[in-house]
């Protein structure tokens, strides 16, 4: 079965220093930089996704900004598929289906920012148009959230969405499942 990697909105602004820093960003690079590095030496496809806000009210993610660009950890090398996306769900309004279709890819490998937002939407919108999906959790980070009088800490909310996600869309597994079930293929 081919299989390619969606590195989704690994860019500056979610790592420290950043306009919107996620809660274990850091340590979910590393995991995506290890995952990254196994499939560029198998030569397996790898699609990364950046986010650019377009909205006069975005505080981050903005154009031509250092915060927009690809993370260090996980950055482009030639060859490697950058698709650019104005929406959470990464096949919205983009190109990705098209160019997933000519790779011929039948499974998705997914981790990046944030669980809650672009994970999510970008998982489910593959599933349903029928990928086979593995989102490596400890390859994805997200942040607190509110809502009414209550504060979701960032691992609960990925908790959540991480459980959501496996109950239906996707298997999801940790860096080191995915390392154990890929040598069993």
């Amino acid at each position: 079965m081919n299989t390619g990697l969606l590195l989704v909105d690994m860019q500056n602004d979610y790592f420290p220093g950043g306009k919107m820093e996620l809660v274990g960003i850091s340590e979910a690079g590393l995991k995506a930089r290890e995952l990254l590095r196994f499939f560029r030496e198998n030569e397996w496809p790898t699609f990364h996704i950046q986010h650019l806000a377009l909205q006069d009210q975005a505080t981050f993610f903005i154009p031509e900004t250092p915060g927009a660009a690809i993370h260090e950890q996980v950055k482009p090398v030639s060859g490697e598929v950058i698709i650019t996306k104005h929406f959470p769900n990464s096949f919205r309004e983009t190109e990705l289906a098209e160019v997933l279709k000519k790779a011929k890819i039948e499974r998705l490998v997914i981790c990046g920012a944030m669980s809650h937002m672009c994970i999510d939407a970008t998982t489910r919108a593959a599933a349903d148009l029928g990928y086979e999906c593995v989102v490596i959790h400890d390859a994805c980070a997200t942040r607190d959230l509110a809502f009414g009088e209550l504060t979701l800490p960032a691992i609960q909310v990925h908790g959540a969405f991480m459980a959501a996600l496996g109950a239906a869309y996707a298997k999801v597994w940790s860096l080191e499942e995915f390392n154990a079930n890929r040598v069993a293929e």
